[in-house]
């Protein structure tokens, strides 16, 4: 049996998971929540984790029930990107520290694969064309020949980082994220306001169409034309129906019969319906998951690390740093046939 302690940190949600074997033993995070109409700032973030930080490490090796780590924990992950800088180097720090301390080895994760291999373990997909929306990644995925190749992506800014600009336009509340809170005022929209329809290919480009909103909303709300509610509706259905475009054309590409959905932005409920739309029109299965695994967590970067481990791969410590850039094709997935 190996049993790993992820640490997950590249934004603004501090996690610490445990998982042994495929079980998730425990997978405690807290959040940092700036106030209404603003985003976080990666000083202030990273202030956040370290107050939290060691916390959060007591607090999932309680609820694991695990009482001697330096014997009942094999080895520590840790994210080492992509994400904002000082928030990653809290993990870092913190996984050196104790990696040392329980004399463990320590295992580099990268964030995305971190959300790729959580999606399998809890939903059980087997080799699905995975949709990876998050804050910071917009990414058509699919594996072949050990490696997770990115098949459309955006161009430009992310879907979730597009709705939580949006979401400080309308001073939406940041708790518990300012992405839900969108999705809660679209469930109450029904006029729909034209919004530009930007797919490329396989890639989207996500800046005009929030340029565009951004603009126009406050004029469209104050006339009493569209009422926040529309505007969150009919921001939703085109960024969401460009997503579900360009996974399906992956899914025709590849031959797929299964679709993914990781992420942060994959716990809207919208979204999942839209894509199992598609997904059922092709015959195909659609699997997703809910806060607990789609939003930033511990337990993902742990089970990253459980592939890793089992696979023998293993880092010095002078080369476990972090990086903001490190694409998910970038990562050698040695562990998957």
């Amino acid at each position: 049996m190996v049993c790993v302690l992820g640490i997950e940190g590249s934004a603004n949600k501090i996690g610490v998971g445990i998982v042994r074997d495929g079980e998730v033993l425990s997978n405690p995070r807290r959040t940092f929540c700036a106030p209404p109409g603003e985003g976080f700032r990666p000083a202030e973030t990273a202030v956040h984790h370290r107050q939290n930080v060691v916390a959060m490490v007591l607090e999932a090796l309680k609820q694991a029930k695990i009482q001697h780590p330096e014997q009942e924990i094999d080895a520590i992950a840790y994210t080492k990107g992509p994400g904002m800088g000082a928030p990653l180097q809290v993990g870092a720090i913190v996984a050196r520290m104790l990696s040392q301390m329980w004399e463990k080895p320590i295992l580099p994760v990268n964030h995305c694969v971190g959300h790729i291999e959580m999606g399998r373990l809890i939903t059980g997909a087997e080799n699905p064309v995975v949709l990876y929306v998050s804050g910071g990644n917009t990414q058509v995925i699919s594996y072949s020949d050990h490696c997770y190749r990115i098949f459309g992506e955006t161009i430009d800014i992310a879907v979730g980082n597009c709705l939580d600009r949006f979401a400080r336009v309308l001073k939406l509340s940041n708790d518990p994220s300012p992405g839900q809170n969108i999705e809660i005022l679209a469930r109450k929209g029904s006029k729909f306001y034209p919004l530009p329809y930007v797919v490329k290919g396989m890639d989207i480009s996500l800046s005009g169409i929030l340029s565009k909103i951004e603009s126009e909303a406050p004029k469209l709300i104050s006339s009493g034309q569209f009422t926040p509610e529309d505007l969150c509706f009919s921001l939703q259905e085109t960024v969401f129906a460009m997503l579900v475009e360009i996974t399906e054309r992956a899914m025709a590409h590849n031959g797929s019969q299964e679709v993914l959905i990781v992420g942060g932005v994959g716990c809207n409920l919208r979204l999942q319906e839209m894509m199992g739309i598609m997904a059922e029109e092709r015959g195909a299965k659609l699997y997703a998951t809910d806060m607990r695994f789609c939003i930033d967590n511990g337990a993902m970067i742990a089970q990253a690390g459980w592939h890793m481990a089992k696979a023998g791969i293993s880092a010095e410590i002078e080369e476990c740093i972090t990086t903001q850039r490190f694409r998910t094709d970038q990562v050698e997935v040695v562990w998957r046939d």
